[in-house]
């Protein structure tokens, strides 16, 4: 019996991502499988009245994109606070936040996220005096652009329990003056006693959100994310719980890894869930664990000083995430760890081939090390000798860091965002954003993987060039090769007949416009599950 199409896609460029038939021109979907691939007189013949058939006018198709670092539950939680993303300028920083405190009201909480000293003309950091200044009547919490850094007004401090004589909480920093009084800048999990006493939103207001997101992540070209954790493991459960409740009442429209805290890798042996346990649209991710903090906070571990700091800090001993990673690897829970600085990359490269050595693992799903923000060339060669391991990077993060990383670093950012030594040394590379820490757009991830620019095009040339990827790479690593390591290759990843029927149409070809213009691409068409879910 012949299988009829419910959707064709014709006169296209599809870019399959399939070594077997790498371009097509049409792509038949039937139910959410692919039901063929192949020119549009031979896909078009598999049509029949009630098949939808749409004309791509030449556009380009490319398999739904992954993002495999993605603070998914975090962003929705906070989907009403200020996006400094786009802030300019610390007058700027003032300016709204003084406008959101007369909206709130008094005694409402004023919160926001992404704000990028480094890029802004004054290069100066906020603190609690300044936002008392703009805000007075409001308690105030900002968080920097990579999350490891917040800064609190007096009356945010104040309930949140931060005075003079509290001491630093453990793998945090409360800093203070020369008189010992905080300045409002709270380092890693400082941040966290700030978060404990933020009202919570319903069970309701959570779930909306999270479908907000889902539906704009549609706009971005995203049918996949891996949700990962924050430090401290505060949203493992509750994001856990959340993840299942849309499952259950069928309003999960993207698939998704929820990740794990660390902290509760007892918890998840106990219960013998294992990575990949789930189905097409749930499954359990990676245990998450933090070897580091952040550049940007000075807290990323580092083998020399900053320019203008220490050497940064460990913060959970590499030891302790030892022990249970070996716990871990030997029940089938693959583990991702945070490192950024060249000394944790160096720890952590070196307790995985402790690992590796036993030859014991029980993990279908390799390991991963994610950001690997800065390695040195030696450590990246043992990497590339483990059979078990891959890595996630954020070029959307690199074009927020050039600024910060020449002032800290100076001649040594050559060894940040080593994106082509990491696939020239044959180590599987998947690319993502750290969203909200980022810009969520893989397009504009793909652009700063290609140019090594800031959004604004800056620097003219590029930053450390020879680190570059090509279209071709930077679209694998957001395609194909997240599905390959996540051990979902053989649904999803590429368009190729009987995978599960996730792509998307872009109204410019990335790979034949100029690079510049890559971020400007937009989301014409995005299917998910053999469903259209987003038309622009």
């Amino acid at each position: 019996m012949k299988v009829i199409a419910d959707i064709i896609l014709h006169n296209g460029t599809i870019q399959t991502q399939d070594d077997d038939y790498p371009m097509a021109r049409a792509v038949a979907i039937s139910g959410n499988r692919i039901l063929s691939i192949g020119s549009d007189r031979d896909i078009l013949g598999l049509a029949s009245k009630h098949t939808q058939v749409m004309d791509l006018g030449n556009r380009l198709v490319l398999p739904g994109f992954t993002d495999t670092h993605f603070h998914f539950y975090e962003w929705a939680l906070n989907y009403d606070s200020i996006d400094f993303s786009k802030v300019l300028s610390f007058k700027e920083m003032e300016e709204i936040v003084s406008k959101k405190a007369l909206a709130l009201g008094r005694g409402n909480w004023v919160l926001g996220q992404g704000f990028n000293e480094s890029d802004w003309p004054e290069k100066k950091m906020p603190d609690r005096h300044a936002l008392d200044r703009i805000a007075p009547n409001n308690p105030v919490c900002i968080w920097r652009c990579d999350l490891h850094l917040a800064v609190a007004n007096s009356l945010g401090l104040k309930l949140a329990g931060i005075g003079p004589t509290t001491p630093d909480p453990k793998d945090g920093m409360i800093e203070k003056d020369e008189s010992g009084h905080p300045t409002g800048v709270l380092r890693e999990l400082a941040g966290n006693l700030i978060r404990n006493v933020l009202p919570k939103l319903s069970r309701k207001a959570v779930l909306e959100n999270m479908q907000k997101a889902i539906g704009d992540s549609h706009g971005l070209g995203l049918t996949s994310i891996h949700d990962i954790r924050l430090m401290g493991g505060l949203d493992g459960a509750d994001a856990l719980k959340a993840w299942q409740t849309l499952w259950q009442e069928n309003k999960l429209h993207i698939r998704c890894h929820v990740a794990l805290p660390g902290e509760m890798t007892d918890q998840a042996i106990d219960l013998g869930i294992f990575t990949g346990f789930g189905d097409d649209l749930l499954r359990i991710g990676y245990l998450k664990f933090f070897s580091d903090g952040g550049m940007g906070a000075r807290t990323g571990w580092m083998t020399q000083k900053y320019l203008d700091a220490e050497y940064g800090m460990p913060l959970t001993p590499v030891a302790d995430i030892e022990k249970a990673a070996l716990k871990a690897d030997q029940a089938g829970l693959s583990v991702m760890v945070h490192a950024v600085g060249d000394r944790a990359n160096k720890e952590v490269i070196a307790m995985f081939q402790r690992i590796e050595s036993k030859d014991q693992t029980l993990c279908k799903i390799p390991h991963r090390i994610d950001h690997v923000q800065m390695v040195l060339p030696e450590d990246l060669e043992r990497l590339s000798t483990l059979k078990n391991m891959a890595v996630s990077c954020q070029p959307n993060n690199l074009s927020l860091d050039i600024s910060m990383i020449d002032t800290c670093a100076g001649p040594r950012g050559k060894y940040a965002y080593n994106l082509k030594s990491i696939l020239k040394n044959g180590i599987p590379l998947m690319l993502s954003s750290d969203a909200p820490v980022a810009d969520p757009n893989p397009l504009a991830g793909i652009y700063s993987a290609v140019t090594r620019k800031r959004m604004n095009h800056t620097p003219k040339k590029g930053w450390y060039m020879d680190q570059a990827l090509s279209v071709e790479e930077a679209v694998k690593a957001y395609t194909i090769t997240p599905a390959l390591v996540s051990g979902t290759g053989d649904q999803l990843g590429s368009i190729s007949k009987d995978k599960l029927a996730d792509l998307i149409v872009l109204d410019q070809d990335i790979f034949k416009i100029d690079p510049d213009r890559i971020a400007d691409t937009r989301v014409d068409l995005t299917l998910f599950d053999g469903r259209i879910v987003y038309e622009r």
